[in-house]
């Protein structure tokens, strides 16, 4: 991450030399950029970390939300190469309504040494070789922490639960799968470590979509055989409710969110079948192939979701409420 790759790599030596190395950082790095959405400083000083499509729908979000009274968010990325569409984007959607919004890189942000009342890190695995400490540092160098009065929040993966016995339920407090046999949980439980151990709050999300990305778009645009068979439970959740979750945790507060974890879907699950089946009455699919899908007797069901503790303690509920209810919403 930011700090750590940096850091690392000026440990050991003289003041003189790390304060070149410093300088020099600061005149490789992009300008960042900014808009001003609204008037006002902002009464909700955020920073979003990993600025894809969650975290830019989030941004949207708070800074159209009317619980905030002209927001200061702040989003974080790895490098420059989006900070156009980003800003493009967020002015387009917020019409000129809201707070103020800028995007930095991570190196920028760590020059400046600004911290924020609000963090939600929503950056994917994919972009760090340790995850864990990339949670680790952006808690400890962006967050104002518990006496700041606000919260962090870490978006996680249902997916942590492992693949789940024949349709079972799984909730907040369920087992989650052993890290030593599944690489891919033991990354994500060492972030959400990293997250409650500083007092932070972990979204557990459900598979994320939206109309043209996710597991649908892969199944009948790729001409390839499904893995799993088709009566396999899926859980869902959009992207956009996704960020409202996240926003709905920051609304909610250290109160109620410091150091606990939520699991956070549409509480609609369907099948791997059923989601194409859904995706087909959308136009953009309407043509499509039904794949094959590769399952046997003997796999499992998978697992479903149940939510609900979360959904009462966050005071949320999705926009949309299930993945056929939104890809119905274009049916000719």
């Amino acid at each position: 991450y930011y700090s750590t790759m940096v850091v690392a790599k000026m440990a050991g030596k003289t003041p003189l030399l790390v304060s070149f190395w410093i300088l020099l950082l600061s005149l490789s790095v992009s300008r960042s950029c900014s808009l001003t959405v609204g008037s006002g400083s902002g009464s909700a000083n955020i920073a979003v970390v990993g600025c894809g499509v969650l975290g830019t729908s989030l941004c949207q979000q708070l800074l159209l939300s009317p619980n905030f009274s002209a927001p200061s968010v702040t989003g974080i990325t790895k490098s420059t190469n989006r900070h156009e569409s980003i800003l493009a984007t967020i002015s387009e959607t917020t019409g000129g309504d809201g707070g103020s919004f800028e995007v930095k890189t991570s190196q920028e942000a760590l020059l400046e040494g600004k911290k924020f009342k609000n963090v939600v890190f929503c950056a994917p695995p994919s972009g760090f070789d340790d995850y864990p400490a990339a949670v680790k540092d952006a808690a400890t160098d962006l967050w104002e922490g518990p006496s700041g009065g606000g919260v962090f929040v870490f978006t996680s993966s249902g997916g942590i639960y492992g693949p789940g016995v024949d349709g079972g339920t799984v909730c907040e407090s369920s087992p989650t799968a052993d890290p030593e046999s599944n690489p891919r949980s033991a990354r994500l439980l060492g972030a959400e470590k990293e997250c409650l151990d500083r007092n932070g709050c972990v979204l557990r999300l459900a598979g994320l979509y939206t109309r043209e990305r996710g597991a649908h778009n892969y199944w009948l645009n790729s001409g390839k055989d499904v893995a799993g068979g088709e009566e396999g439970i899926i859980n869902l959740l959009h992207y956009d409710d996704a960020a409202s979750a996240c926003m709905a945790a920051i609304l909610a507060g250290p109160s109620v969110v410091e150091s606990k974890v939520f699991l956070i879907s549409d509480g609609n699950p369907t099948t791997r079948k059923g989601i194409c089946v859904s995706a087909m009455k959308d136009p953009v699919y309407s043509d499509k192939t039904m794949p094959v899908f590769n399952g046997g007797s003997s796999d499992s069901l998978g697992k479903v979701y149940d939510g609900t503790v979360s959904n009462t303690a966050l005071s949320w509920k999705p926009k949309y409420a299930s993945f056929d209810e939104f890809m119905s919403m274009n049916q000719k």
